[in-house]
């Protein structure tokens, strides 16, 4: 049986969800979070959406991949669909966006850096510790982790720990 109503183009949940990749549970779930426009109902019951519909669940993926809310997203559809245009409120949501993933890189790259030295400092630890002695590395890293909530930098740590290696 098929789940397209021929007659006008018009396609069911299951359909509709499988072309744009996601499941009925998420398209319900934008439904419900009015994402989505409201939709017919067929004599049966069963939700109706027209053809765009793909092109609206498309752009509601899109948004969500670069990181918008389905809160933020909910209301600048909103607007849009009353017939504002909330395009300034998307620019700005996106540098904000943008600006918070270029945080996220500089601070992975800082913990990138920090771990590398770490990893340096223990294989030193490890290669000065005999074979069947503990060279407590996790000792290590949880007073780094103590360290590092006081807002000590972890290459402050990596130093003590190479001290400890100089004094064997």
């Amino acid at each position: 049986m098929s789940t397209r109503n021929s007659a006008n183009g018009m396609l069911r949940c299951g359909e509709l969800a499988a072309r744009a990749g996601i499941s009925p549970d998420s398209l319900r779930y934008y439904e419900r979070l009015r994402l989505m426009p409201p939709v017919q109902r067929s004599a049966a019951g069963y939700r109706l959406f027209p053809p765009e519909a793909l092109g609206r669940l498309q752009l509601i993926r899109g948004a969500l991949s670069i990181g918008f809310s389905v809160r933020e997203l909910a209301e600048i559809l909103r607007e849009r669909d009353s017939g504002a245009a909330p395009c300034h409120k998307v620019r700005k949501a996106a540098a904000e966006k943008h600006a918070t993933i270029e945080a996220r890189i500089r601070a992975l790259q800082s913990l990138r850096r920090d771990l590398r030295k770490q990893l340096a400092v223990w294989d030193k630890l490890l290669a000065n510790t005999p074979r069947n002695q503990q060279s407590h590395l996790l000792e290590n890293l949880a007073a780094h982790m103590k360290s590092h909530a006081r807002g000590t930098r972890f290459s402050a740590l990596t130093r003590e720990s190479k001290r400890k290696v100089r004094h064997r």
